[in-house]
């Protein structure tokens, strides 16, 4: 072999190791976003002031596969409206547990609930918008369903509206926010 040709042998082997390793990642991103993580822009203030409109949030997908959302957490799940569009909310109730809103408050099973996100924020039936899939309260979450809310309560549609998410429409569990670096944090 002259030197000619291992060089160009040296350069193809190089450049098939670069492809394998490109071709490596490509498929480790594919796996990890299909069944790990999700990476997603929070599109509206719904949220404010404990996610900002724009944010980049991290959520994971995992325990969905054998738990299920708990008052509390935040999660992301397709909307009612359009399946192709995740939506971003508190869980507020799961199934069984009974939501009552009065004097601008949430209640659970007839225990008033300690919301510092919202910010003093009045909880409000959204009854008398038009479309509104509850309307009397107090108001029981089906089976297979939870309730959510968005922490800003006078500028969100949620489960006051679109009444409760079925558990399969829920994509993931948020655990952060990472940017933009100044509101990076956990949830």
């Amino acid at each position: 072999m002259t030197h000619t040709e291992d060089s160009s042998h040296h350069t193809s082997s190089a450049v098939l190791e670069y492809v394998w390793i490109i071709l490596g990642a490509l498929a480790l991103t594919f796996v990890l976003r299909t069944f790990v993580f999700n990476v997603f822009t929070v599109p509206t203030g719904s949220m404010l002031n404990t996610i900002q409109e724009g944010d980049l949030l991290v959520g994971e997908k995992v325990t969905l596969l054998w738990d299920q959302p708990k008052r509390g957490d935040v999660v992301t799940f397709r909307s009612p409206a359009d399946e192709e569009t995740l939506l971003v909310k508190r869980v507020i109730a799961t199934a069984g547990q009974t939501v009552d809103l009065r004097d601008g408050a949430v209640y659970v099973d007839g225990e008033k609930l300690d919301e510092p996100y919202t910010e003093g924020k009045p909880s409000t039936s959204l009854a008398s918008q038009p479309g509104a899939k509850i309307t009397d309260y107090p108001y029981t979450v089906p089976d297979g369903c939870i309730f959510v809310m968005g922490d800003n309560r006078t500028n969100s549609l949620d489960s006051r509206f679109f009444g409760p998410v079925p558990l399969k429409n829920v994509t993931t569990k948020t655990l952060f926010i990472f940017w933009p670096i100044n509101h990076a944090r956990g949830l």
